[in-house]
């Protein structure tokens, strides 16, 4: 029998968060080892668990969602989305302009195949969640990642971004707040992208799926807020702020010009349509999330555990000497970068794969999430205070042995 070949279409596709790392992770796991996963941002895997009004409201629908739902979502879930959103000035999105997916993950994969062409470049924040880069590789795109600067709390180098647009340039990623350095942009960055979408005649995708964990003063701005003359994509749901990453259940509206965007929104209901629907039980916990009590509040408030796990890991991680960090406004991780002065590592996923196996703790390497440099790594601050105590101890010890190495 002639072997299966893999596609040519996965040359240049890569999510590392779950490549080989892991997999050590996992045979060390079968020989007996107790590893402190810090890698992977699944609230349930440390006890942040749905709330339980959400739960019970979707055990109340089991029954009634056994048959396919509209493609693009049922209607009560797609009204409190519609809804949301007005409530936050974007009083242009209506119930037809939304569509519902297995999570953004599949709505991001959706919406690049009714919209790219081989060849066409997709602008992507470096530091990016990898998704983006695979997904823009996958539809025969080329992904160009534009610099965002630590020095300036991790805002996109605007400069930068402008620099790379090209005649084939499409579209701009936006990720905000940030996965991975937690950074939370002002209205002035996204201002900026607006115009450079306005000049250049671009596509904005906005991946807005922490939009409810930001920390201190940090403010959540829609891009489409501020770009309502520009074809937008707003990505969001429910898996992190309302701890429910299992069930699936995320939605990208649609804004700009109708007449602009009527062609693609057509394309977008076919690919709907060919996946059948959304997983329905998860659609019916839409209405009572985001109509319900915001209990994500109490996380990431002063004294809340999300918060307190923050300032705790930023505290840890910076008093390791040839260590710092630029603290999260939002999301759920650290960024820290290590001072290759001290620590002249070359080889970042070897310098993880080495902590792992003498330490048993798993964080995720910087270049994973196209940083072009091996100088940062990906702590997740969802494991409790004494386990991030615990993992930052193993870190250090590792540390010193390298600096003195």
């Amino acid at each position: 029998m002639r072997p299966m070949q893999l596609s040519s279409k996965l040359q240049n596709v890569r999510y590392e968060l779950r490549g080989p790392l892991l997999q050590t992770a996992k045979q060390m796991e079968a020989e007996g080892h107790r590893i402190l996963k810090m890698n992977l941002g699944d609230t349930a895997e440390f006890g942040l668990e749905a709330p339980e009004s959400v739960v019970v409201d979707m055990i109340h629908h089991l029954r009634g969602a056994q048959g396919y739902s509209d493609s693009k979502g049922i209607f009560s879930a797609r009204t409190a989305i519609s809804q949301y959103y007005q409530t936050r000035g974007l009083l242009q999105i209506g119930v037809e302009d939304i569509f519902i997916g297995n999570g953004v993950s599949e709505l991001i994969s959706m919406s690049l195949q009714a919209f790219m062409e081989n060849g066409d470049e997709v602008l992507i924040p470096a530091p990016d969640y990898p998704l983006w880069t695979a997904a823009v590789a996958l539809t025969g795109g080329k992904p160009v990642h534009y610099l965002c600067d630590e020095a300036e709390n991790w805002w996109p180098d605007m400069a930068d971004v402008e620099s790379k647009i090209t005649q084939r340039t499409k579209a701009i990623v936006i990720i905000n707040p940030n996965n991975p350095t937690g950074a939370v942009y002002p209205r002035h960055v996204l201002e900026q992208f607006a115009a450079l979408a306005r000049k250049h005649n671009l596509v904005l995708f906005s991946d807005e799926i922490y939009e409810k964990i930001r920390y201190e003063e940090a403010e959540h701005i829609h891009t489409a807020s501020v770009a309502e003359d520009v074809c937008c994509l707003t990505f969001s749901g429910l898996s992190k702020a309302y701890r429910m990453p299992g069930y699936r259940a995320g939605w990208v509206a649609v804004t700009g010009p109708h007449a602009a965007t009527l062609a693609y929104r057509e394309g977008l209901e076919l690919l709907a349509s060919l996946r059948l629907c959304p997983n329905v039980p998860a659609q019916h916990a839409i209405q009572t999330c985001l109509g319900g009590y915001q209990s994500i509040d109490a996380l990431i408030r002063p004294g809340g555990r999300l918060r307190e796990q923050r300032d705790r890991a930023l505290k840890l991680l910076t008093a390791i000497p040839g260590v710092t960090c630029v603290p999260a406004a939002g999301a759920m991780y650290l960024f820290p970068r290590l001072d290759p002065e001290l620590y002249p590592v070359k080889n970042d996923e070897q310098f993880v794969l080495d902590l792992l196996r003498d330490q048993k703790i798993l964080v995720s390497h910087g270049t994973a999430f196209n940083w072009p440099q091996p100088d940062h790594f990906r702590f997740v601050i969802l494991p409790s205070v004494e386990d991030i105590e615990e993992a930052v101890r193993r870190i250090s010890t590792f540390l010193a042995a390298y600096r003195n190495s």
